[in-house]
Formats: C-alpha cells, sequence, structure tokens
C-alpha cells in the first residue's frame, strides 16, 4: 500500500488502528441495510472529524474499522466519537433496531482496538478482518489519504 501521510501544521503521522466493536448483547442486528447505513455514517464522520475509514467489515454481530486518524486523537477517543454518532444515527434510521437493543445503546461499552504498521502487517490485518466470521462481507474500502490542513 502506498505510503499516506497526515500532515498537521507541526506533525507528519501515518497512524492506523484496528478496532472491533460489538453490538450491545451481541444481537445480530447488522443487516444489509443497517451496514449500508453504516457505511454512509462512516463517510460523514471523516468529513468532520479527522477520522478516516480504510476498510469498514461486518459480521451480523460486530464490525471491524480499520481506522486513520491524527497523533493528538487517542484510540478512546477515536473510537467513541464513531461509536456514538453511529449508534445515533443508526437508531434514528432503522427504529426496528431498538426491539431487539433495549436500554439504549447500540454498541457494547468495550471494544478491542491494536495499532497496524506500514509494513506488512497493514495487509495482514486486511486479510485477518476479512477471514472473520462465517458470514463476513466487506461493506467498504477506502483509500489511505493525505490531508494538509494547515
Amino acid at each position: 500500500m502506498e505510503d499516506k501521510h497526515i500532515f498537521k501544521r507541526h506533525t507528519k503521522s501515518l497512524l492506523l488502528y484496528h478496532f472491533v466493536c460489538p453490538t450491545k448483547y451481541r444481537r445480530k442486528v447488522l443487516t444489509k441495510e443497517v451496514e449500508e447505513t453504516l457505511k454512509k455514517i462512516c463517510q460523514g464522520i471523516e468529513k468532520r472529524y479527522e477520522i478516516y475509514f480504510v476498510e469498514i467489515g461486518a459480521d451480523k454481530d460486530h464490525v471491524h474499522f480499520l481506522l486513520q486518524s491524527i497523533a493528538n486523537k487517542s484510540p478512546s477517543e477515536i473510537i467513541k466519537t464513531v461509536k456514538s454518532i453511529t449508534a445515533i444515527k443508526l437508531f434514528k434510521s432503522h427504529p426496528k433496531i431498538k426491539e431487539k437493543l433495549w436500554g439504549g445503546n447500540f454498541w457494547t461499552s468495550g471494544f478491542y482496538v491494536n495499532t497496524v504498521g506500514q509494513y506488512g502487517s497493514l495487509s495482514q490485518v486486511q486479510k485477518y478482518v476479512e477471514n472473520q466470521g462465517k458470514e463476513y462481507k466487506k461493506i467498504y474500502r477506502g483509500q489511505l489519504n493525505i490531508f494538509d490542513m494547515d
């Protein structure tokens, strides 16, 4: 994969994170329609929050996010932003989901995170994400981007 750093006034970074976020109670609510809405929500997040989605994969009850972000955002801040915005908008777009996820939470409170290196391990993580679950399907694949935000 091509070297795609993010340039800011005083930093240059290539920070990639692999997050896994299960749905609350591991309910199988990630239908094709919900996945399509999730993809669109994530594309909107990119435009506003400097969180860039390299790949998103779903398997009925959890989502893998391969994300790139800027150096001054912690992994916890990144995933808190993603989970809160996606939950609100998914409930709004698909109100029937609330029947399976009582209590007002779309995601579990926890998550898995791992860093991804530029040389070799990015493709390894992508292959790992692709091989998750029997019904896993790639719902989006973007590119690493160069952003000069001076």
